[in-house]
């Protein structure tokens, strides 16, 4: 039988610790600032074995997302200009908007669908979805899809 693969994207915060140093690891190696595999594992206090055994398993969001596009649904308060806001962080990770759905707002609460195209000039994804969280007035902002 066929073993599948199949990916969840998952905020840092519900990461066990071990998952997010290889990520580390990962990137002391990739800008030359460990020698080896031992060095950097021990820079971050982990164990070779556990280094190899996640390796490949876990990578930061933006490094697979280029050339995708991705399906965002985000719930925020009904206030002027908070649209506005939002779409400026997404032009400013130089990403691409396909297409804009909001609904007419419930109790003060509007549902806003976008698409958007992840570019080889886009910032880091991640980076981009956190910042559309932290704008003041948007509740939620969910990844629904990666096409």
């Amino acid at each position: 039988m066929k073993e599948t693969t199949d990916y969840f994207v998952v905020k840092k915060r519900a990461l066990p610790e071990v998952l997010l140093k290889v990520v580390e690891v990962n990137r002391l190696l990739e800008m030359r600032k460990a020698a080896s595999v031992q060095e950097a594992a021990d820079r971050v206090g982990i164990s070779r074995s556990s280094y190899y055994k996640y390796k490949e398993d876990i990578f930061p969001f933006h490094d697979s997302a280029q050339g995708t596009t991705l399906s965002l649904a985000c719930q925020m308060d009904d206030e002027p200009g908070l649209l506005s806001d939002v779409l400026r962080v997404v032009a400013e990770f130089r990403a691409n908007i396909l297409t804009i759905h909001q609904t007419i707002p419930i109790n003060g609460i509007a549902s806003l669908s976008l698409s958007v195209q992840i570019l080889d000039t886009t910032g880091d994804v991640s980076e981009m979805v956190s910042g559309m969280e932290h704008i003041s007035g948007v509740r939620n902002v969910k990844i629904l899809a990666r096409q």
